[in-house]
């Protein structure tokens, strides 16, 4: 790709980011959300495979149908309401119209078949930034319309995200959907939380896109896009790989590792607010992720291949790793002991 047309994209996607997050009015949301979705397109379609122009024309209709229910839905409330303000969503349509809105935005369930797809077209790099950066305007806009939403539809899709996240990402060999079922259980998370308490819902996504990066980051060193050229990396890098199992284990939420804290104070906070039998639903339904995030990790540092592989010997000076990899893997693991300092602020 050009390196100006690049430069373009990512300060376009800047923009709209600031923008969204910025914007107490529907229409500058709303723009800033279009001036992402057009500024990312090309970066889906860089590779110019067929698979990657089907994905950029996936997540084209699909963002392009989800922009114009949430201006049908500011329409609507401005029409019952007289205001375009964006935490004055007072009529109940317009909050059902929003949630469908932003669940499509965002990938989740039963509006979640586009994201798998999308993510498979596209390179690793592209799919950190459609799993990360794409998903905080979405979500300001739950965390800014939080009092208004109606609560049965939000933990209804919530545990369906988990659930099918979870049990479609048992079966797959792909490392990018793999991922993309992993981001779809994630937000699943963020979801049940984000009525009862908003800032633990973002506490959750800031620390899933930390582990997140991590783990595509890794990913992108080691050249790895499929279970069976993960089984030959303990041989070239295997200090990258060991580091690699930590942060998916850190990814599925297991202890002492970063991504246990926001599980244990998400199932704390609905056990408090009388939603034990959600917080235990969640809770089961995390073994299913915990499985697929298993697998990833014993191939990358137990499985050895079958066979001899053909590969040529690499010289024992290996490529140095880049330091943000470094420093999010690090993050990513041993962040857990900083929680009693975040219980205190959440």
């Amino acid at each position: 790709m050009n390196p100006q047309a690049k430069l373009i994209c990512t300060i376009s996607l800047l923009l709209g980011t600031t923008i969204t997050l910025s914007s107490n009015h529907w229409v500058l949301a709303w723009t800033g959300l279009e001036i992402n979705t057009l500024a990312i397109l090309p970066l889906i379609a860089k590779p110019h495979h067929p698979r990657s122009i089907e994905a950029a024309t996936k997540y084209f209709l699909t963002q392009a149908a989800a922009s114009a229910l949430i201006l049908f839905s500011s329409m609507t409330n401005a029409w019952h309401t007289g205001q375009w303000d964006i935490t004055q969503l007072t009529c109940p349509t317009s909050c059902l119209i929003l949630t469908a809105a932003i669940a499509m935005k965002l990938g989740l369930v039963p509006f979640h078949f586009w994201f798998p797809e999308v993510l498979q077209g596209c390179s690793l790099t592209t799919g950190l930034l459609l799993s990360t950066a794409m998903k905080l305007p979405p979500i300001s806009l739950l965390y800014m319309t939080s009092q208004s939403l109606n609560h049965t539809p939000m933990v209804i899709m919530a545990i369906l995200s988990a659930a099918l996240g979870g049990w479609m990402g048992l079966n797959q060999t792909q490392t990018r959907k793999i991922l993309a079922f992993s981001s779809v259980s994630h937000l699943g998370w963020m979801s049940i939380i984000l009525i009862y308490s908003p800032k633990l819902a973002m506490l959750n996504f800031y620390l899933y896109v930390l582990i997140t990066a991590a783990v595509f980051l890794t990913l992108n060193s080691i050249k790895t896009l499929n279970l069976s050229t993960l089984m030959t990396t303990w041989a070239k890098t295997p200090a990258l790989s060991a580091m690699l199992m930590l942060t998916l284990l850190s990814l599925a939420g297991l202890p002492p590792l970063t991504g246990f804290l926001p599980k244990w104070l998400i199932i704390q906070e609905l056990t408090k607010q009388d939603m034990a039998p959600a917080a235990v639903i969640m809770a089961l339904l995390s073994l299913l992720s915990l499985f697929f995030y298993l697998r990833l990790a014993y191939c990358a540092t137990i499985t050895l291949p079958p066979h001899t592989t053909n590969h040529m010997k690499q010289w024992h000076i290996n490529k140095p790793i880049n330091p943000l990899v470094a420093t999010l893997v690090t993050m990513s693991i041993i962040l857990l002991p900083i929680s009693p300092m975040i219980l205190t602020t959440v």
